[in-house]
């Protein structure tokens, strides 16, 4: 059974042991398919050499480089355009195109590394460096409208905690309640990912016209979509935590940790910016 996930999809690894990922394979082997020239119940090696392969330590360290890169990038975005409050025609310009930049090629280098069939750690690195521009610049303009002095604090500092705090809370529920992903979960959560970044982009479209859904108003329907972008990046967490032990399980190659580090940090993007409008949407109200 093959993944739904187009970040783990395009990894032959991540399927291949054991005729496809959730299916039980033998230590380092698996039981060849017939038709092939090959005799019924030969086995062929699969697994890498032990000291290659990935492990909960090498996703680990390609996750903290890859998060540090981006808190790096976002960093200095927000120290480099300037004094949003004393110097507003200086620093809202310098901001919009960082956005603008950022976001056009995270968006870009994501669809690059998600369908990407041998990962690239460079390329997962120079998507956090979009990414961490794109977020510093965001971050800039909701603590310039909802903090108190335009210092990085108050609403952002809320909005990286409750990261972190459901990144631990999805982790220990996935351990402590032993949770099992099934074929129509994921689906389900892929369907409701692409459904989501459609009905984004459509927003987006329709305001350049003047019009929209509402979906980024801090309305009732601006609360309701980010309450559910919020769940949405839960259940991508619990995706993630599933794939990198099924991996794992299987021996795949090391280079895999920076599929996984790429995956892990688009969910917690994904659950930040979805915080930080939530907690934007409260602040107002």
């Amino acid at each position: 059974m093959q993944s739904n996930n187009p970040v783990f999809r395009r990894s032959e690894e991540f399927n291949r042991a054991g005729g496809g990922y959730g299916q039980a394979s033998y230590q380092g082997y698996a039981q060849s398919p017939q038709g092939y020239g090959e005799q019924p119940g030969t086995y062929a090696p699969v697994a890498p050499a032990s000291s290659d392969r990935m492990t909960i330590d090498t996703v680990v360290q390609s996750t903290a480089i890859t998060l540090g890169v981006l808190v790096v990038a976002a960093a200095v975005t927000w120290i480099g355009t300037g004094d949003i409050t004393d110097d507003p025609a200086g620093a809202i310009p310098a901001l919009s195109a960082a956005l603008t930049i950022g976001a056009l090629g995270a968006f870009a280098l994501s669809m690059v590394n998600s369908f990407k069939r041998v990962i690239s750690p460079a390329l997962v690195i120079a998507f956090a460096v979009f990414e961490g521009v794109a977020l510093g610049a965001l971050s800039k303009f909701y603590d310039a409208v909802y903090g108190a002095d335009g210092s990085m604090g108050g609403i952002v500092v809320q909005a990286v905690l409750g990261t972190f705090a459901a990144f631990g809370g999805t982790l220990a529920a996935y351990k402590f309640f032993d949770i099992q992903v099934g074929q129509k979960f994921r689906t389900f959560v892929i369907s409701a990912m692409f459904g989501m970044v459609a009905l984004s982009l459509l927003e987006i479209v329709l305001g350049l016209f003047g019009q929209g859904l509402g979906l980024y108003d801090n309305g009732a329907m601006g609360a309701l979509f980010a309450v559910l972008g919020l769940v949405l990046g839960v259940f991508m967490l619990i995706l993630d935590f599933d794939f990198i032990e099924q991996g794992i399980r299987n021996g795949i190659p090391a280079r895999e940790s920076w599929r996984a580090s790429f995956a892990l940090t688009v969910s917690l993007v994904w659950i930040y910016t979805n915080l930080l409008r939530i907690l934007a949407i409260l602040q107002d109200n």
